[in-house]
């Protein structure tokens, strides 16, 4: 400033859209947090569905994409109206709008959309990550691409070039589902005037072509129902792109034969004369870290417009953004997120590492330079596990063990061990490195000398046994003798218990963050690198130490609980199989 005041700071947004909650946070040039507001939506579980006449719903699960969108425009709102009341009007009216200067979104991945871009229509409440609706479109997707005399079959046909499993877990197999049986988007997929306008997409994709679409004219008091925007950005990138199985994770583009393997099978195409969907239905793939488009603007209190013009700098899947916001960049690099799911992520460098044990070949980032040119992929191994802070989350809503998740590191210290006993959360199957969609939860070992206290703490145990057996295929996939420690974020690393647990099982220090919510930062970090804010070195920088967790379990005791683990994952298999 020439008149010796204060120079003005520069501020970066972050989306944090989750499975539950959406979130909207504010950090300046120093990346220190401004303000931030969350707000929890709707969960659907339906008990029945007229796709599945007198069939049963049960793992089912659904958003309305509507609720997501909302969710993280009040989220917006609030942040702003905070900032007005403190004396920091951030609005387009105020003057003041073009000190944020580029906005991050990071995403719950694999949850999948689809609308009709001329239209609005959205076809269908979007099926979530862990819905298990698909696993037996999955199956079907494996034998419609099973012929007997290929080198790979099963759920690996695909992995070669996706780095995937064909499983319930990935967008794919949900763009299949809404293909098999949503009547609307069959029609409009068949009609050689609707196909071009017909949009699949995951949560990144959904919310950018809102925020940086416009509103229709048309009345949707009058039509009854909610539209999608019009004219938005219709665009991913490659984190988010790379769970779709359908995108070629060398060149980074859809692979029209992974595309036809997930689609062409639809009895969709009897009788018409189309076979799988066009290009146009899926979004174009950008680098995580570039200018992807600009904001219409959001309403607050009043005839305020937030965020108005300002442009979204970077996406990234929540996992990867988490993997980021730790400063993760370099090989060999590691991360484990605890939220409704456990995550465990490995940079592996500049070239994918495919995996014989169980993991994900996956996107960690990619970057753009100075001029915008893409540069070459960074790419991570994955362990996804379905059940992790959802599973404290049962014991709460569904078995009303306890009244809260805070009360779980008590309960666990309050007995020496967990008296042999085990809790298996398969409620979908069992995720990384099992990949078994038939398995289902159970408690085994059970006696009447146990309490409430031993299942918490067999509960919370549970998270750290399956980042156990994702860390140690890890090390096998990547031949890296032995990671030296584990950066972990995520709501649960609160609880004490559960991260020096983690630390003796894995039998290396557990470093928790001084900012425990790496994915909203992570994906600012991105945007802010985008515009130039920041670079790499400085967000190394960033990043600090809080407290470390060392191992101290004696090997007999780890030795013992391995081993009563392993007996009770194979309790929980093949629960849904027929009976012979």
């Amino acid at each position: 400033d020439r008149s010796g005041g204060a120079r003005p700071p520069s501020l970066v947004g972050s989306i944090d859209q989750g499975t539950s909650s959406s979130r909207f946070l504010l950090v300046d040039s120093d990346g220190s947090l401004l303000s931030t507001a969350q707000v929890e939506f709707r969960q659907i579980f339906p008990e029945s569905s007229p796709h599945r006449p007198g069939g049963s719903c049960v793992g089912w699960h659904e958003h309305d994409p509507f609720d997501i969108y909302d969710s993280v425009a009040t989220c917006v709102a609030r942040t702003f109206e905070e900032l007005a009341g403190l004396g920091l009007d951030l609005t387009e009216e105020s003057g003041r709008a073009g000190l944020v200067k580029t906005v991050g979104i990071t995403n719950q991945r694999e949850t999948t959309v689809a609308w009709n871009d001329r239209t609005g229509r959205v076809y269908h409440n979007a099926i979530v990550w862990d819905d298990t609706r698909t696993a037996p479109t999955a199956e079907a997707i494996i034998r419609e691409n099973s012929t007997g005399d290929q080198e790979v079959e099963g759920i690996d046909l695909l992995r070669a070039k996706t780095g995937l499993p064909i499983a319930s877990y990935f967008a794919g197999t949900k763009v299949r589902w809404l293909i098999d049986n949503i009547p609307a988007l069959r029609d409009d997929l068949t009609s050689d005037d609707e196909r071009p306008h017909v949009r699949f997409g995951t949560v990144d994709v959904w919310l950018l072509y809102m925020l940086t679409g416009y509103r229709r004219a048309v009345s949707e008091d009058e039509l009854g129902e909610r539209l999608a925007h019009e004219g938005g950005a219709y665009k991913t990138e490659a984190s988010n792109a790379s769970r779709w199985l359908m995108m070629d994770l060398e060149s980074l583009r859809w692979d029209e034969g992974c595309v036809r393997a997930v689609v062409s099978g639809s009895a969709c195409w009897d009788g018409s004369a189309h076979d799988t969907i066009p290009a146009t239905c899926l979004p174009e793939i950008e680098a995580s870290v570039c200018r992807l488009g600009c904001i219409r603007g959001i309403a607050c209190r009043g005839d305020g417009l937030a965020l108005r013009g300002v442009v979204v700098g970077s996406m990234l899947g929540d996992q990867q953004a988490a993997l980021f916001g730790q400063s993760c960049f370099n090989a060999g690099e590691a991360k484990c997120t605890y939220g409704t799911g456990l995550f465990l992520l490995m940079v592996t460098g500049g070239v994918p590492v495919p995996s014989k044990n169980g993991l994900l070949t996956t996107v960690a980032y990619q970057l753009c330079d100075k001029a915008g040119q893409k540069l070459p992929p960074v790419y991570a191994l994955e362990g996804s596990v379905a059940f992790s802070g959802s599973t404290i989350g049962w014991l709460r809503d569904r078995i009303e063990l306890i009244g809260s998740a805070s009360e779980t590191e008590a309960l666990a210290l309050s007995v020496p061990c967990n008296g042999n006993m085990y809790l298996v959360p398969a409620f979908s199957g069992l995720f990384c490195p099992h990949w078994k969609s038939s398995a289902r939860g159970c408690i085994v070992g059970l006696t009447a000398t146990h309490s409430k206290a031993h299942i918490v703490r067999a509960a919370l145990e549970a998270s750290a046994f399956q980042a156990k057996e994702v860390f140690d295929a890890m090390i096998i996939d990547s031949q890296v003798n032995l990671l030296e420690n584990l950066r972990v974020d995520g709501g649960a690393t609160a609880n004490k218990f559960l991260l020096q647990f983690q630390a003796d099982l894995l039998n290396v220090p557990v470093i928790r963050p001084k900012y425990l919510e790496t994915t909203a930062m992570g994906v600012a970090y991105g945007a802010g690198l985008a515009v130039g804010l920041w670079t790499l070195s400085d967000l190394k920088e960033k990043w600090k130490q809080d407290r470390v967790f060392s191992p101290t379990m004696p090997e007999a005791v780890r030795v013992r609980n391995l081993k009563g683990w392993s007996k009770a994952i194979k309790r929980s298999l093949e629960w849904t199989e027929e009976d012979d």
